[in-house]
């Protein structure tokens, strides 16, 4: 495994050098891309429902009946251009939006093999901490780290950072410090949380400790 310095202060999980090397997989994975109509319903109706709109609400808007909206959703019939213009009007955005949406539906992967995946040094390395990065997405959305504490670590910092935390249990138990309170953390154990709050290893109950963390970055 290879070993790859990190700045907290100038970007927190940011590689210096080249990232993980990661198989960028084929979108369909074996699979067949769904068809156009199929694409394009389904943007309308996530798009729909991320406006918390109804379908009666985009309708009325766009001057169609909610049973030819529920159709363009589902795939059960198609819209012609003008129908398309209208109902993206509705939502706010225009043609190419929406197309543009629904090329990325055809989605993103990628693999890092277990040979492959890094450690990287982040503010709790000096600490006693690994950090093993899982993935190193185009977008920094996520930072996934598979995490490791001696228990011979006798300082427990706390961290603060933007976004929201999920925290995993894998191996060990600890006492885990959110803002006041002190929690019990066991294997099996699933922890989310904001990040902009103070927390961390409060005190370790068995020598070795392992969990996934996952940080989700707002957009």
């Amino acid at each position: 495994m290879r070993k790859v310095g990190q700045s907290d202060q100038k970007r927190r999980g940011a590689l210096k050098g080249r990232p993980a090397p990661q198989q960028r997989l084929p979108a369909a994975m074996g699979m067949e891309t769904p068809p156009l109509d199929e694409r394009i319903g389904g943007v309308i109706r996530r798009i729909r429902l991320e406006r918390g709109l109804t379908l009666g609400d985009v309708a009325s808007a766009a001057g169609i009946s909610v049973p030819m909206l529920s159709r363009f959703e589902t795939a059960h019939s198609s819209a012609s251009l003008l129908l398309l213009a209208r109902i993206c009007a509705t939502l706010g955005m225009n043609l190419s939006t929406l197309f543009s949406e629904v090329e990325q539906t055809r989605g993103e992967a990628g693999l890092i093999k277990t040979s492959d995946q890094m450690e990287v040094v982040r503010s709790g390395t000096k600490y006693g901490y690994t950090y093993r990065l899982l993935s190193h997405w185009p977008r920094r959305v996520f930072e996934p780290f598979l995490i490791n504490i001696d228990k011979r670590s006798k300082t427990y910092p706390r961290f603060q950072h933007q976004g929201t935390e999920f925290v995993y249990m894998l191996r060990g138990r600890m006492q885990y410090r959110f803002e006041d309170k002190t929690l019990l953390l066991e294997p099996g154990d699933a922890f989310t949380f904001s990040g902009y709050v103070p927390h961390g290893p409060e005190k370790l109950l068995d020598d070795d400790i392992q969990f996934i963390t996952m940080i989700i970055y707002p957009e």
